[in-house]
Protein backbone atom coordinates (compact mmCIF):
# COMPACT_ATOMS: atom_id res chain seq x y z
CA UNK A 1 0.00 0.00 0.00
CA UNK A 2 2.81 2.21 0.36
CA UNK A 3 4.83 1.49 -2.67
CA UNK A 4 1.12 2.30 -4.52
CA UNK A 5 0.81 5.75 -2.79
CA UNK A 6 4.57 6.71 -3.34
CA UNK A 7 3.85 5.56 -6.96
CA UNK A 8 0.63 7.83 -7.24
CA UNK A 9 2.73 10.45 -5.59
CA UNK A 10 5.67 10.65 -7.87
CA UNK A 11 3.42 10.61 -10.98
CA UNK A 12 1.60 13.48 -9.46
CA UNK A 13 5.40 15.62 -9.00
CA UNK A 14 6.64 14.44 -12.66
CA UNK A 15 2.70 15.02 -14.26
CA UNK A 16 1.49 12.84 -16.68
CA UNK A 17 2.56 13.07 -20.39
CA UNK A 18 -0.10 14.72 -22.42
CA UNK A 19 -1.24 13.42 -25.95
CA UNK A 20 -1.05 15.91 -28.54
CA UNK A 21 -5.00 16.00 -30.56
CA UNK A 22 -4.39 16.04 -34.31
CA UNK A 23 -7.01 18.68 -35.51
CA UNK A 24 -7.39 18.38 -39.07
CA UNK A 25 -7.74 21.43 -41.17
CA UNK A 26 -11.01 22.64 -42.54
CA UNK A 27 -10.04 22.87 -46.24
CA UNK A 28 -13.31 22.82 -47.95
CA UNK A 29 -16.91 23.79 -47.87
CA UNK A 30 -20.35 22.25 -49.47
CA UNK A 31 -21.22 25.40 -51.88
CA UNK A 32 -24.55 24.06 -53.50
CA UNK A 33 -26.40 20.72 -54.75
CA UNK A 34 -27.93 19.75 -57.74
CA UNK A 35 -30.67 17.39 -59.17
CA UNK A 36 -29.59 14.90 -61.44
CA UNK A 37 -31.05 11.46 -62.86
CA UNK A 38 -32.42 8.24 -61.00
CA UNK A 39 -29.32 6.90 -58.97
CA UNK A 40 -26.44 8.69 -60.30
CA UNK A 41 -23.41 6.03 -59.97
CA UNK A 42 -20.22 8.16 -61.30
CA UNK A 43 -19.51 11.85 -62.22
CA UNK A 44 -16.50 13.19 -64.22
CA UNK A 45 -15.78 16.86 -64.76
CA UNK A 46 -14.29 18.38 -68.45
CA UNK A 47 -15.05 21.84 -70.65
CA UNK A 48 -17.62 20.42 -72.93
CA UNK A 49 -18.55 23.10 -74.51
CA UNK A 50 -15.17 25.27 -75.23
CA UNK A 51 -15.85 28.02 -72.95
CA UNK A 52 -12.39 26.98 -70.07
CA UNK A 53 -15.10 26.69 -67.38
CA UNK A 54 -15.59 23.57 -65.86
CA UNK A 55 -18.41 21.00 -66.56
CA UNK A 56 -20.09 17.94 -65.07
CA UNK A 57 -21.69 14.58 -66.34
CA UNK A 58 -23.29 11.94 -64.43
CA UNK A 59 -24.44 8.60 -65.05
CA UNK A 60 -27.71 7.76 -64.19
CA UNK A 61 -28.08 3.83 -63.79
CA UNK A 62 -32.13 3.98 -62.89
CA UNK A 63 -33.20 6.11 -65.42
CA UNK A 64 -31.01 5.41 -68.51
CA UNK A 65 -29.59 8.76 -68.89
CA UNK A 66 -26.63 10.52 -68.08
CA UNK A 67 -26.91 14.48 -66.79
CA UNK A 68 -24.92 17.23 -68.36
CA UNK A 69 -24.50 20.64 -65.79
CA UNK A 70 -22.38 23.26 -67.57
CA UNK A 71 -20.09 25.00 -65.37
CA UNK A 72 -20.64 29.10 -64.69
CA UNK A 73 -17.23 29.64 -63.84
CA UNK A 74 -17.23 30.80 -60.57
CA UNK A 75 -18.69 27.31 -58.78
CA UNK A 76 -21.88 27.26 -59.80
CA UNK A 77 -23.73 25.11 -62.38
CA UNK A 78 -26.55 25.42 -64.56
CA UNK A 79 -29.26 22.93 -64.59
CA UNK A 80 -29.13 19.73 -65.77
CA UNK A 81 -29.77 18.49 -69.00
CA UNK A 82 -30.50 14.94 -69.52
CA UNK A 83 -29.70 12.75 -72.30
CA UNK A 84 -30.74 8.98 -73.39
CA UNK A 85 -28.08 6.58 -73.15
CA UNK A 86 -28.39 3.04 -72.98
CA UNK A 87 -29.42 0.33 -70.56
CA UNK A 88 -28.22 1.05 -66.78
CA UNK A 89 -25.64 3.00 -67.75
CA UNK A 90 -23.09 2.30 -64.71
CA UNK A 91 -19.62 4.75 -65.78
CA UNK A 92 -18.35 7.29 -67.94
CA UNK A 93 -15.13 8.38 -69.20
CA UNK A 94 -14.19 11.38 -71.07
CA UNK A 95 -12.00 11.87 -73.42
CA UNK A 96 -11.02 13.21 -77.40
CA UNK A 97 -11.44 9.62 -78.84
CA UNK A 98 -11.78 10.92 -82.49
CA UNK A 99 -8.89 13.62 -82.03
CA UNK A 100 -10.65 17.04 -82.91
CA UNK A 101 -9.86 18.25 -79.27
CA UNK A 102 -13.55 18.12 -78.30
CA UNK A 103 -14.25 15.72 -75.31
CA UNK A 104 -15.93 12.48 -76.34
CA UNK A 105 -17.51 9.82 -74.01
CA UNK A 106 -17.12 5.95 -73.66
CA UNK A 107 -20.27 4.41 -71.47
CA UNK A 108 -20.31 0.94 -69.75
CA UNK A 109 -23.92 -0.13 -70.68
CA UNK A 110 -24.01 -2.65 -67.51
CA UNK A 111 -27.44 -3.86 -68.34
CA UNK A 112 -26.75 -4.29 -72.27
CA UNK A 113 -23.54 -5.45 -71.61
CA UNK A 114 -22.24 -2.65 -73.67
CA UNK A 115 -20.21 0.17 -74.62
CA UNK A 116 -21.86 3.51 -75.99
CA UNK A 117 -19.82 6.22 -77.66
CA UNK A 118 -20.75 9.41 -77.68
CA UNK A 119 -19.17 11.99 -80.32
CA UNK A 120 -18.92 15.58 -78.59
CA UNK A 121 -19.94 18.24 -80.47
CA UNK A 122 -18.11 21.40 -78.85
CA UNK A 123 -20.54 23.09 -77.74
CA UNK A 124 -22.39 20.60 -74.62
CA UNK A 125 -23.84 18.52 -77.02
CA UNK A 126 -22.95 14.86 -78.06
CA UNK A 127 -24.24 13.15 -81.25
CA UNK A 128 -24.91 8.97 -80.48
CA UNK A 129 -21.89 7.02 -82.17
CA UNK A 130 -20.39 3.20 -82.05
CA UNK A 131 -21.32 0.54 -79.74
CA UNK A 132 -19.37 -2.22 -78.44
CA UNK A 133 -20.92 -5.67 -77.26
CA UNK A 134 -18.52 -6.61 -74.40
CA UNK A 135 -20.20 -9.28 -72.55
CA UNK A 136 -21.58 -9.18 -69.18
CA UNK A 137 -21.96 -5.79 -67.07
CA UNK A 138 -19.29 -3.10 -67.98
CA UNK A 139 -18.64 -1.49 -64.60
CA UNK A 140 -15.58 0.83 -65.09
CA UNK A 141 -12.97 2.30 -67.52
CA UNK A 142 -9.60 3.09 -67.89
CA UNK A 143 -8.11 5.44 -70.93
CA UNK A 144 -5.09 5.75 -72.70
CA UNK A 145 -2.57 4.31 -75.44
CA UNK A 146 -1.97 1.08 -74.51
CA UNK A 147 -0.21 0.40 -78.22
CA UNK A 148 2.00 3.50 -78.31
CA UNK A 149 -0.23 4.37 -82.04
CA UNK A 150 -0.86 7.73 -80.82
CA UNK A 151 -4.81 6.94 -80.72
CA UNK A 152 -6.70 6.69 -77.41
CA UNK A 153 -8.04 3.19 -76.04
CA UNK A 154 -9.63 1.94 -73.62
CA UNK A 155 -9.86 -1.05 -71.04
CA UNK A 156 -13.29 -2.53 -69.82
CA UNK A 157 -13.21 -4.08 -66.47
CA UNK A 158 -16.52 -6.39 -66.71
CA UNK A 159 -18.10 -7.99 -63.39
CA UNK A 160 -17.86 -11.47 -65.25
CA UNK A 161 -14.23 -11.70 -64.34
CA UNK A 162 -12.83 -10.15 -67.55
CA UNK A 163 -11.17 -7.12 -69.20
CA UNK A 164 -11.52 -6.25 -72.96
CA UNK A 165 -9.18 -4.04 -74.76
CA UNK A 166 -11.02 -1.70 -77.01
CA UNK A 167 -8.59 -0.33 -79.41
CA UNK A 168 -8.98 2.99 -80.87
CA UNK A 169 -8.70 3.93 -84.39
CA UNK A 170 -9.08 7.80 -83.68
CA UNK A 171 -11.93 8.28 -85.36
CA UNK A 172 -14.25 7.85 -82.77
CA UNK A 173 -14.51 4.12 -83.61
CA UNK A 174 -12.58 1.35 -81.71
CA UNK A 175 -11.84 -2.55 -82.72
CA UNK A 176 -11.62 -5.26 -80.32
CA UNK A 177 -8.14 -6.15 -78.70
CA UNK A 178 -6.95 -8.60 -76.38
CA UNK A 179 -10.47 -10.17 -73.66
CA UNK A 180 -8.54 -11.63 -70.08
CA UNK A 181 -10.22 -13.44 -67.97
CA UNK A 182 -9.19 -13.16 -64.56
CA UNK A 183 -9.86 -12.11 -61.42
CA UNK A 184 -13.04 -12.30 -59.11
CA UNK A 185 -15.69 -10.01 -59.83
CA UNK A 186 -13.28 -6.56 -61.24
CA UNK A 187 -14.86 -3.35 -59.52
CA UNK A 188 -12.22 -0.84 -61.25
CA UNK A 189 -9.58 -0.37 -63.38
CA UNK A 190 -6.81 2.11 -63.63
CA UNK A 191 -3.85 2.22 -65.75
CA UNK A 192 -0.15 4.33 -65.67
CA UNK A 193 3.39 2.99 -65.98
CA UNK A 194 4.45 1.36 -62.68
CA UNK A 195 7.50 -0.40 -63.57
CA UNK A 196 9.20 2.43 -65.31
CA UNK A 197 9.31 1.37 -68.93
CA UNK A 198 7.50 3.55 -70.60
CA UNK A 199 4.39 1.05 -71.33
CA UNK A 200 0.91 1.85 -70.00
CA UNK A 201 0.22 -1.17 -67.26
CA UNK A 202 -3.37 -2.03 -65.21
CA UNK A 203 -4.35 -1.60 -61.51
CA UNK A 204 -7.89 -3.75 -61.26
CA UNK A 205 -9.74 -4.87 -58.03
CA UNK A 206 -11.12 -7.39 -57.80
CA UNK A 207 -14.23 -6.93 -55.48
CA UNK A 208 -15.25 -10.44 -54.92
CA UNK A 209 -15.27 -12.91 -52.03
CA UNK A 210 -12.84 -15.20 -53.53
CA UNK A 211 -10.04 -12.52 -53.96
CA UNK A 212 -10.42 -8.83 -52.08
CA UNK A 213 -7.02 -8.47 -53.86
CA UNK A 214 -5.72 -5.52 -56.57
CA UNK A 215 -4.34 -6.95 -59.94
CA UNK A 216 -1.28 -5.64 -61.38
CA UNK A 217 -0.50 -6.13 -65.37
CA UNK A 218 2.52 -5.09 -66.79
CA UNK A 219 1.85 -4.10 -70.61
CA UNK A 220 3.78 -4.85 -73.33
CA UNK A 221 3.25 -1.65 -74.92
CA UNK A 222 1.32 -2.85 -78.05
CA UNK A 223 -2.30 -2.91 -76.06
CA UNK A 224 -1.68 -6.73 -75.11
CA UNK A 225 -0.60 -7.45 -71.32
CA UNK A 226 1.65 -9.79 -68.66
CA UNK A 227 -0.05 -11.70 -66.18
CA UNK A 228 -0.82 -10.38 -63.75
CA UNK A 229 0.69 -10.25 -59.87
CA UNK A 230 -1.93 -9.57 -56.97
CA UNK A 231 -1.64 -7.81 -53.92
CA UNK A 232 -4.31 -8.50 -50.85
CA UNK A 233 -6.42 -5.47 -49.65
CA UNK A 234 -9.11 -4.89 -47.24
CA UNK A 235 -12.49 -6.85 -48.03
CA UNK A 236 -14.59 -5.69 -50.99
CA UNK A 237 -12.15 -3.43 -52.62
CA UNK A 238 -14.17 -0.92 -55.12
CA UNK A 239 -11.53 0.66 -55.99
CA UNK A 240 -8.10 1.42 -57.15
CA UNK A 241 -6.19 4.84 -58.15
CA UNK A 242 -2.41 6.00 -57.77
CA UNK A 243 -0.88 8.96 -56.48
CA UNK A 244 2.60 9.74 -54.89
CA UNK A 245 2.37 8.88 -50.98
CA UNK A 246 5.43 9.30 -49.66
CA UNK A 247 7.42 11.81 -52.16
CA UNK A 248 10.00 9.23 -53.64
CA UNK A 249 8.67 10.10 -57.17
CA UNK A 250 7.22 6.61 -57.24
CA UNK A 251 3.41 5.73 -58.27
CA UNK A 252 1.80 4.11 -55.37
CA UNK A 253 -1.43 2.28 -54.98
CA UNK A 254 -5.02 3.85 -53.23
CA UNK A 255 -7.74 0.83 -52.89
CA UNK A 256 -11.07 1.71 -51.46
CA UNK A 257 -12.19 -1.04 -49.54
CA UNK A 258 -16.16 -1.24 -49.66
CA UNK A 259 -15.87 -3.47 -46.38
CA UNK A 260 -14.26 -2.98 -42.70
CA UNK A 261 -14.28 1.10 -43.56
CA UNK A 262 -10.93 0.79 -44.35
CA UNK A 263 -8.73 2.40 -47.34
CA UNK A 264 -5.39 0.58 -48.52
CA UNK A 265 -2.16 2.31 -49.93
CA UNK A 266 0.41 -0.18 -51.51
CA UNK A 267 3.78 2.09 -51.68
CA UNK A 268 5.35 1.61 -55.05
CA UNK A 269 9.12 -0.13 -55.38
CA UNK A 270 9.17 1.48 -58.72
CA UNK A 271 9.68 -1.81 -60.70
CA UNK A 272 6.09 -2.72 -60.99
CA UNK A 273 6.12 -4.38 -57.65
CA UNK A 274 4.50 -3.08 -54.20
CA UNK A 275 5.34 -3.36 -50.44
CA UNK A 276 2.71 -5.12 -48.22
CA UNK A 277 -0.56 -2.21 -47.49
CA UNK A 278 -0.81 0.11 -45.50
CA UNK A 279 -4.78 0.18 -44.01
CA UNK A 280 -6.38 3.63 -42.68
CA UNK A 281 -9.95 4.40 -41.36
CA UNK A 282 -12.23 6.79 -42.46
CA UNK A 283 -16.31 6.55 -41.76
CA UNK A 284 -18.71 4.20 -42.67
CA UNK A 285 -19.14 2.41 -45.87
CA UNK A 286 -16.35 4.07 -48.10
CA UNK A 287 -17.27 3.56 -51.96
CA UNK A 288 -15.03 5.67 -54.11
CA UNK A 289 -12.27 8.26 -53.76
CA UNK A 290 -9.17 10.22 -55.32
CA UNK A 291 -5.89 11.47 -53.74
CA UNK A 292 -4.68 14.89 -54.20
CA UNK A 293 -2.73 17.43 -51.83
CA UNK A 294 -5.90 19.85 -50.21
CA UNK A 295 -3.64 21.55 -47.68
CA UNK A 296 -0.66 22.49 -49.24
CA UNK A 297 2.06 20.57 -47.82
CA UNK A 298 3.06 19.00 -50.82
CA UNK A 299 1.94 15.39 -49.13
CA UNK A 300 -1.00 13.72 -50.97
CA UNK A 301 -4.13 13.17 -49.44
CA UNK A 302 -7.25 11.49 -50.12
CA UNK A 303 -10.90 12.37 -49.91
CA UNK A 304 -13.64 9.67 -49.60
CA UNK A 305 -16.88 9.24 -50.05
CA UNK A 306 -18.79 7.16 -47.53
CA UNK A 307 -22.42 5.29 -48.91
CA UNK A 308 -23.67 4.39 -45.26
CA UNK A 309 -22.89 7.03 -43.31
CA UNK A 310 -23.57 9.72 -45.86
CA UNK A 311 -20.57 11.80 -45.78
CA UNK A 312 -17.13 13.04 -47.62
CA UNK A 313 -13.65 12.39 -45.16
CA UNK A 314 -10.64 14.19 -45.86
CA UNK A 315 -7.17 12.03 -44.93
CA UNK A 316 -4.68 13.92 -44.39
CA UNK A 317 -1.38 11.94 -45.43
CA UNK A 318 2.16 12.06 -43.07
CA UNK A 319 4.25 11.69 -46.09
CA UNK A 320 4.93 7.37 -45.03
CA UNK A 321 1.94 5.94 -46.83
CA UNK A 322 -0.68 6.69 -43.59
CA UNK A 323 -3.00 9.43 -42.53
CA UNK A 324 -3.66 11.45 -39.50
CA UNK A 325 -6.30 10.52 -37.42
CA UNK A 326 -9.07 11.67 -36.95
CA UNK A 327 -9.99 12.82 -40.83
CA UNK A 328 -12.23 15.74 -41.32
CA UNK A 329 -16.14 14.23 -42.02
CA UNK A 330 -18.01 16.34 -44.13
CA UNK A 331 -22.02 15.32 -44.45
CA UNK A 332 -23.54 15.28 -47.34
CA UNK A 333 -26.62 14.11 -48.88
CA UNK A 334 -28.18 10.63 -48.62
CA UNK A 335 -25.90 8.25 -50.29
CA UNK A 336 -22.90 9.63 -51.65
CA UNK A 337 -21.32 7.06 -54.14
CA UNK A 338 -18.45 8.94 -56.31
CA UNK A 339 -16.58 12.27 -56.36
CA UNK A 340 -14.42 14.02 -58.70
CA UNK A 341 -11.75 17.13 -58.62
CA UNK A 342 -12.78 19.77 -60.67
CA UNK A 343 -11.12 23.11 -61.91
CA UNK A 344 -13.57 25.56 -61.98
CA UNK A 345 -11.64 27.77 -64.84
CA UNK A 346 -8.89 27.08 -66.60
CA UNK A 347 -6.02 29.29 -66.25
CA UNK A 348 -6.86 30.19 -63.09
CA UNK A 349 -4.19 30.05 -60.47
CA UNK A 350 -7.02 28.20 -57.80
CA UNK A 351 -6.98 24.84 -55.66
CA UNK A 352 -9.84 21.91 -57.31
CA UNK A 353 -13.14 21.98 -55.94
CA UNK A 354 -14.74 18.53 -55.83
CA UNK A 355 -18.53 17.31 -57.24
CA UNK A 356 -19.90 14.52 -55.36
CA UNK A 357 -22.74 12.18 -57.05
CA UNK A 358 -25.29 11.35 -54.33
CA UNK A 359 -26.99 7.53 -55.22
CA UNK A 360 -30.17 8.12 -53.12
CA UNK A 361 -31.04 11.61 -53.22
CA UNK A 362 -30.59 12.28 -57.08
CA UNK A 363 -28.27 14.63 -56.95
CA UNK A 364 -25.04 16.27 -57.22
CA UNK A 365 -22.83 18.39 -54.43
CA UNK A 366 -20.27 20.55 -55.19
CA UNK A 367 -17.57 20.97 -52.54
CA UNK A 368 -15.18 24.28 -53.20
CA UNK A 369 -12.08 25.15 -51.37
CA UNK A 370 -11.29 27.33 -49.18
CA UNK A 371 -8.17 27.87 -50.66
CA UNK A 372 -4.60 27.46 -48.71
CA UNK A 373 -4.10 30.93 -47.38
CA UNK A 374 -7.50 30.25 -44.93
CA UNK A 375 -9.75 32.17 -47.66
CA UNK A 376 -12.21 32.03 -50.02
CA UNK A 377 -11.58 33.79 -52.66
CA UNK A 378 -14.57 35.40 -53.88
CA UNK A 379 -16.98 32.80 -53.11
CA UNK A 380 -18.81 32.26 -50.23
CA UNK A 381 -21.57 29.19 -49.46
CA UNK A 382 -24.95 30.09 -50.89
CA UNK A 383 -28.17 28.04 -48.64
CA UNK A 384 -27.99 24.38 -50.19
CA UNK A 385 -30.68 23.58 -52.84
Amino acid sequence: MLRLSLLLLLLVLLGCPKQETYQPPDMVYMYKTYPVGKNPTSIKSADFNSDGFADLITSNIQDNSLSILMGNGDGSFQDQRKMKACQEPRNVSVADFNLDKRMDLAVACSGSGQVLIFIGEGNGYFTRGSQYPVHRSPVDFANGDLNEDMLPDLVVALRNDKLQVLLGQGNGKFRFGALYEYGDTPTSVSTADFNGDDHLDLAVSNGGPMSHAVSIWPGNGDGTFESPTDYRTGKRPLGVSFSDFNSDRILDLLVINGEMNTITVFLGNGDGTFQEGKDSGGDAGPNHGLAYDFDGDKISDVAVVNIQSSSMSLLFGKGDGTFHYPPKHYTTPYGPFALTSMMIATGRNEQPGLAIVNNAANSVSVFLHHGLNKGRGNLEPSPQS
